[in-house]
């Protein structure tokens, strides 16, 4: 349950939807308190929000659970920056260092806390503040681009990619980049504006560091001579002009493909989704169409390696995660198909789960349940030996006659993994917990026997036995006459009857104890067949008659149904007739 929360937290997280991300993995928490990876999660669904108070409390309970943890000092360093504690920000990351010196996330985070820790002790300057002050240097600035469609595409390109992290080194430069789209974008987002999106023309833009480059040089002196005309760049248009057309033609080689397959035009289809694939390898839907396919074809292994690639390259895009999610499944679909042994089922349940983990689609979970239904029900096949079970019982026989109970339980309950259908076997661990006291046990293999084979009086024994060491004497007797229906001269039967009889007539004399009749009062009243019969208004007039109104009650007698039930609450102890 923990690792369903905890999923479902990140996937709001992917998905910008912090709030929900931080409910998610709180209720994960709750259930696995010791977890570090919970709190380091919701630590950073808190600093994407900004609060920067519970970002430090969950940091620093996941630098508490796990010291040796890189990762932890990562989120108490953002904590810490974003609470503009810089100082404190660099001692996170110099600890994470220390437990991991080749980590690249804690050396830029310890580079950006000393360079904000400079800024922040150098005197105030005359100039104005940086255009929408530091929003770049918050420590959660990746993630918020990561998690909104349209800036996740920018962050595969380079140029975007440096624009951002001059910013993070010197707010300043901002006006240098106001006039690329994709920043404004950026802005929008981390700002939480809604903008519109850029158009593709609009995208086209020269190099920002071309632009950064020329507004920092200072201007030519004035000549004769006019100053040269930058150069066109008709490559790079024309480079991108193609790109574009290359993706277009793609998405036709899919539809293409699509309309084969629903054709059974198997081999045609494949063709259409490897020509797509060969166009764009930026989009991992023609690798999961073809695999879809090859399963279709029963092709499993050409299946599972288009999967594989699937996921390889959605993880270096960033791919959606619906789609990561629908390889992993198809993936696991097809390694079923190839399943021999309960252990074959093992690499696809897995497969599943992890698929879970990556987006909880009600289909896939349903593969994951049928699979792991399929492979316990196999491992039972497989572990099926009659020949073995009915050693393991002789073995369980020959340890109940030295009464060496315990080890006899053992040796019966691994012949029912053997034969789980032999009602004897049952009888006999029945017969086991019935001498080590374990009555719910016994009488539970005993109802067991009896269901496997009606007519084997062994299974009234036992199971009437126990109810007459329990002081359910009332149960016992119809235990012991449902058996003598089968079994009519069965003399252990017999003398079951005569002693519950004994018994009940002894309560309705009078010759117990106050204290059993109380206690066996007590069990009577749990048995829902008594409760049933005190809660019916007409039983309970019929038992004031019977203490009232004899001539009433005289007329209640020559109700069968009535006397039925009178003669249960007198059986049960519940009443006592005079």
């Amino acid at each position: 349950m923990a690792e369903e929360a905890k999923a479902k937290g990140n996937a709001a997280f992917s998905a910008g939807r912090f709030d929900e991300a931080i409910g998610f993995f709180s209720e994960a928490i709750d259930l696995a308190p010791s977890n570090h990876v919970l709190y380091s999660n919701r630590s950073a669904a808190y600093a994407s929000l900004h609060k920067y108070n519970e970002a430090l409390v969950d940091a620093k309970k996941t630098v508490e659970l796990r010291p040796d943890w890189s990762k932890g000092y990562s989120r108490l360093g953002a904590a810490h920056v974003g609470l503009s504690s810089f100082d404190e920000a660099i001692a996170a990351y110099k600890k994470g260092l220390e437990v991991d010196p080749n980590n690249e996330a804690l050396k830029s985070g310890l580079a950006d806390s000393q360079s904000a820790a400079s800024r922040s002790r150098a005197p105030p300057s005359s100039s104005a503040a940086p255009p929408f002050g530091n929003i770049f240097q918050g420590p959660e600035l990746w993630a918020k681009l990561t998690a909104d469609p349209t800036t996740r595409g920018y962050l595969q390109q380079p140029d975007f990619v440096r624009m951002v992290q001059d910013l993070q080194r010197n707010p300043n430069n901002m006006s240098m980049y106001l006039a690329d789209q994709r920043m404004m974008q950026a802005l929008g987002v981390l700002l939480n504006i809604k903008m519109r999106a850029p158009t593709s023309e609009e995208m086209e833009v020269p190099e920002p560091e071309a632009e950064a480059d020329a507004e920092k040089q200072p201007e030519p002196e004035p000549t004769k001579q006019p100053e040269p005309e930058p150069e066109p760049e008709p490559m790079e248009l024309s480079e991108e002009k193609e790109a574009r057309e290359r993706k277009a033609q793609a998405q036709k080689e899919k539809e293409a493909g699509t309309a084969e397959y629903k054709k059974k035009n198997f081999e045609t289809a494949i063709q259409h989704y490897t020509k797509a694939a060969e166009l764009d390898d930026e989009d991992i839907s023609f690798l999961t169409n073809r695999a879809a396919v090859y399963l279709e074809m029963g092709k499993y292994e050409e299946c599972i390696k288009d999967c594989d690639n699937a996921v390889e390259r959605g993880r270096e895009l960033r791919s959606d995660y619906k789609m990561i999610a629908r390889a992993l499944t198809r993936k696991g679909t097809a390694m079923l198909k190839t399943a021999k042994c309960s252990k074959d089922y093992e690499p696809a349940i897995e497969t599943f789960q992890k698929a879970l983990t990556e987006h909880r689609n009600p289909d896939t979970l349903k593969k994951l349940n049928d699979a792991q239904r399929a492979k316990k029900e196999l491992e039972q096949q497989e572990y099926f030996d009659p020949q073995l079970a009915d050693e393991e019982r002789e073995k369980g026989n020959e340890f109940f006659k030295q009464q060496k109970y315990p080890e006899a339980v053992k040796h019966y309950t691994e012949a029912l993994k053997r034969n789980p259908k032999d009602p004897k076997v049952y009888s006999n661990r029945a017969a086991c917990y019935t001498k080590l006291g374990a009555m719910p046990e016994g009488l539970k293999d005993a109802e067991k026997c009896i269901e496997l084979d009606p007519t084997f009086s062994k299974g009234y024994t036992r199971k009437g036995a126990i109810q007459f060491f329990m002081k359910e004497y009332d149960k016992a007797l119809e235990t012991y006459q449902e058996g003598l229906k089968h079994d009519k001269n069965n003399q252990e039967l017999r003398d079951g009857v005569r002693r519950c009889v004994e018994q009940i007539n002894k309560a309705n004399r009078g010759d117990i104890s106050p204290e059993d009749l109380k206690e066996r009062q007590a069990k009577a009243m749990q048995d829902p067949e008594i409760q049933n019969i005190l809660s019916d208004p007409i039983m309970r007039q019929v038992l004031i008659d019977f203490q009232e109104n004899p001539r009433e009650a005289q007329e209640h007698t020559k109700n069968p149904l009535v006397m039925q039930k009178i003669q249960k609450l007198v059986s049960a102890g519940i009443v006592q007739l005079k």
